[in-house]
Order: structure tokens, then sequence, then C-alpha cells
């Protein structure tokens, strides 16, 4: 039920967002704000603007992941992959938590994709820890390819 309510507090945080205006790392963002905030702009992708879901999304890759997954037109194209465009405009997410640490947290998160289908993913989301404006901050390292759960009716 907790999840549940910082979910919606997440979510309308981002429904009032202007088109300009992304979500901006922060050490003040938990890990799992970090995960949610990513999952609603995905679910919401289009919204206020065509793919500001992924943009938002990009904001919150770690500098390491960036390396390998960039630049923004690159990373675009990985999301509207087969393994990654269940994400766009899913119908519903669940969170489990696997393991938190100091630096590390990691998630399985369940989705209802737009046409019915579950998945899992493993997300992983660290904190940086190299000097600059991003130390401190939650950023996400990894999402694995997703696990086909069936489909629902």
């Amino acid at each position: 039920m907790k999840l549940f309510i910082k979910s919606i507090l997440i979510f309308f945080t981002i429904i009032n967002i202007s088109n300009a205006d992304l979500i901006k790392p922060q050490p003040t963002l938990k890990p799992l704000d970090v995960l949610l905030i990513q999952l609603n702009s995905l679910k919401n992708n289009n919204i206020p603007y065509s793919d500001a879901g992924i943009e938002q999304t990009w904001e919150f890759a770690h500098p390491n992941n960036k390396i390998i997954t960039g630049p923004l037109e690159r990373f675009k194209q990985m999301i509207y992959s087969e393994s990654y465009e269940v994400l766009i405009s899913h119908k519903n997410s669940e969170i489990i938590i696997l393991k938190e640490t100091e630096n590390l947290s990691i998630y399985k998160v369940i989705i209802l994709s737009k046409d019915k289908k579950k998945y899992y993913y493993i997300w992983q989301v660290e904190k940086v820890l190299l000097d600059g404006n991003l130390k401190n901050c939650w950023m996400t390292t990894r999402v694995s390819s997703p696990e086909f759960l069936g489909e629902v009716i």
C-alpha cells in the first residue's frame, strides 16, 4: 500500500511538469523514486510530447550506462526494440525489491503490456560515486531483457 501511494505521488508530480522540464537526478531522490519516475514516464511516453517518457528515462541512465546505450537517439531505438517496447504505454507495473544496499538496489519489475501480456525485468539502480554534478544521485545501470510470464485475459 505504501508503494502504491508513493507511486501515485510520483505520477502526479510527473503530470505537472511542462514540456521543457524533465525531472533531473538529485541526491534527495531514493532508488525507488528513480524507478517510479522511469516507469511512469514510459507508461505515459507521449505525454506531454512524443517520446517525452523515453527522454525522461534517459535522464536517469547512469553515466556508465549512457556510454553503452547512448546517445539519446540510439537509446530511443533501443527502447523501441523488441526487448523494451513492452515498457512503452504499458498498462500496469508491480515492483518487488530483490536487494537494497547503501549504493545498489535491484528490483523485479512485472509489467502488464498494452496488449495484456505479462513480463518481468530485473532493474538495477546504483548511486553515482564519482565526483561531479551527479555524485550521490541514484541512476539506472542495468535493465535485463524481459522474461515472458503469460497472457492476461
